[in-house]
C-alpha cells in the first residue's frame, strides 16, 4: 500500500529553521508530483509548495516565497521541506501529499492529491 511518513517537526523560535522529511513507499515515487500543505485547528488546509517529478520546477504559496523551499531525492523516495525565517503564523500541522496522475494546471488544490501523510506539528514561538 502507499505510505507517506513525515518527520522533523518541533518547536522553534521566530527566525529559526526546520527541515521536514517525507519518505514514501508502495509506488513509483519518481513518477509523481509531491507537495506540502499545512493546517491549524479551525482553518482550511493551505497549500505550501510542490515539486515536479524530476525536481526541476517548484510552485510556492506567496506566504512562503523566499523563506521555504522543497526538494526531492528520488533515489531515497524522499521529499524535503526546508523552512527558514520562521514566523508564528507558520505554526500548523504540516502534511506531505502525492498528487494524482490525472491532473494538470494548478498544483495548489487539495482535492488533486490522492495520498497524504499523518502530519507533523510545527510550532513557532515569538
Amino acid at each position: 500500500q502507499v505510505q507517506l511518513v513525515e518527520s522533523g517537526g518541533g518547536l522553534v523560535q521566530a527566525g529559526g529553521s526546520l527541515r521536514l522529511s517525507c519518505t514514501a513507499s508502495g509506488y513509483t515515487f519518481s513518477r509523481y508530483v509531491m507537495g506540502w500543505f499545512r493546517q491549524d485547528p479551525g482553518k482550511e488546509r493551505e497549500f505550501v509548495l510542490a515539486v515536479t517529478w524530476n525536481g526541476d520546477r517548484i510552485y510556492y504559496a506567496d506566504s512562503v516565497k523566499g523563506r521555504f523551499t522543497i526538494s526531492r531525492d528520488n533515489a531515497k523516495n524522499t521529499v524535503y521541506l526546508q523552512m527558514n525565517s520562521l514566523k508564528p503564523e507558520d505554526t500548523a500541522v504540516y502534511y506531505c501529499a502525492r498528487r494524482g496522475s490525472s491532473y494538470s494546471g494548478s498544483y495548489s488544490l487539495p482535492f488533486q492529491y490522492d495520498y497524504w501523510g499523518q502530519g507533523t506539528q510545527v510550532t513557532v514561538s515569538s
